[in-house]
């Protein structure tokens, strides 16, 4: 196997300045910070557009974005200005201002159907949580709200809350039961559907799915998947709640990941890139079920910052640009053009397996050479600082690739970042067959 590398530079990872400033915050800094953060041990001084600078002045190409949180960027001059002024005037309480009215109005015009009650949160968590309690109001089913989640952050730490269940999501590539699609003949529904029959009193709140599973990798389900868990929804009584945290607000190549199927749920849960860097999430529900109490009652459903006048102003600006930027359509077609790359890497590269993804929220796996087993974390790593070194970042220290950079991102920068790519996934390959 041959490389050529397109970045010849090498940069001092971390640099001495933010060496320096990352040992004084590790001081006193309780443990668990992100992964990144972590392993990079960078110091960011500032950033402009889908670019990232530290204090030693490394230049580096953002393909993570806080994990799809800076939708529009670093230092958009109009999120700037918005932010500025409104700092200027109020930052905090629940009053109404003139960026909250706005604001409501316009996600009940973006968002599909009769989506048009926004509730505001500051974070993802408290927004799923405050979907769940809606969905309890709404259906009086106290038990039996059913996560269709998964991930390995939740070992340890049970037993879970009573009357949460999870399923197995449609990951085609890595089947949880062994079986090939459309073979399978939806097995992963059918077994959804027999947990609910066998280990619940059936009195199901809602099924909770988001419509590309962010955390185990963007891992695209196939069409048909979101449908199918509506119908099943509609069966039990129970709502249909889509999590777009990862993927609202055009990082699919559509304002809303569930227009790729057409899929209208009762309530659907936004967030990250929502406030393009401000903490900033919201559930949205149909107006009858967002009137439900005793969710609907006064304080019933508030937060002490969701919803405050920074956090709308960032909001509204953060829509307002994707919208009069084109960032959607930007989105779609740049994303399209990244996973066509990416795709040639499976038979260029016998580390790259499954590449996945819509508009610019793609992922893929990292194989050992001849196999679907994941690499290991101890090569993963040495490709991430590898990457890192040559200017570019990325969540690739685990096998199970997520790129989602800013949706300003410009062409070049987005290709130039994988053409480093692919060079540092040729020598990792060439390490592991060498």
């Amino acid at each position: 196997m041959t490389c050529v590398t397109h970045t010849l530079r090498r940069l001092q990872v971390p640099g001495p300045k933010s060496k320096a400033l990352f040992d004084a915050e590790a001081l006193y800094l309780a443990p668990g910070t992100q992964s990144v953060a972590l392993f990079s041990q960078l110091s960011i001084d500032h950033g402009d557009g889908a670019v990232l600078y530290d204090v030693d002045g490394n230049r580096y190409v953002d393909l993570l974005a806080g994990v799809g949180v800076a939708s529009i960027g670093y230092a958009h001059p109009k999120y700037v200005a918005a932010m500025q002024r409104q700092i200027a005037r109020v930052h905090v309480g629940s009053f109404t201002t003139e960026h909250r009215a706005a604001l409501v109005k316009l996600i009940a015009e973006l968002t599909p159907g009769d989506l048009n009650r926004t509730q505001f949160y500051s974070s993802g968590a408290e927004a799923i949580e405050a979907a769940l309690r809606l969905a309890k109001s709404r259906t009086g089913k106290t038990g039996g709200v059913l996560p269709v989640l998964g991930s390995s952050f939740k070992h340890a730490l049970g037993p879970l809350m009573p009357g949460a269940y999870l399923s197995p999501y449609a990951s085609c590539a890595r089947c949880a039961f062994g079986k090939t699609f459309p073979s399978c003949e939806w097995h992963c529904v059918d077994f959804l559907r027999k947990k609910i029959e066998l280990e619940t009193t059936k009195d199901v709140a809602a099924i909770i799915v988001e419509p590309i599973q962010g955390t185990a990798g963007n891992v695209v389900p196939p069409p048909g998947y979101l449908k199918l868990l509506r119908e099943l929804a509609d069966s039990l009584g129970a709502l249909l709640i889509c999590d777009e945290m990862i993927t609202g607000f055009g990082r699919t190549g559509k304002m809303f990941a569930i227009e790729h199927e057409s899929v209208l749920p009762d309530i659907l849960t936004v967030g990250k890139g929502f406030g393009g860097g401000f903490p900033m999430s919201g559930v949205i529900a149909r107006e009858e079920i967002a009137f439900s109490q005793p969710w609907a009652n006064a304080s019933g459903s508030s937060s002490s910052y969701g919803g405050n006048p920074l956090a709308a102003a960032a909001a509204r600006v953060t829509i307002e640009t994707i919208i009069e930027d084109q960032l959607v359509e930007h989105a779609r077609r740049l994303g399209a053009k990244m996973l066509a790359e990416l795709k040639r890497w499976e038979a260029e590269l016998p580390i790259v397996s499954d590449v996945r993804g819509r508009g610019l929220m793609i992922g893929m796996d990292l194989v050992v050479p001849g196999t679907r087993r994941l690499l290991d974390k101890k090569t993963t790593r040495w490709i991430f600082d590898t990457l890192l070194a040559r200017g570019v970042l990325a969540m690739i220290y685990n096998p199970e690739v997520r790129i989602n950079p800013p949706l300003v991102i410009d062409e070049d920068q987005a290709l130039g970042a994988l053409a480093t790519m692919k060079d540092v996934l040729g020598e990792a390959a060439e390490r592991l067959v060498g």
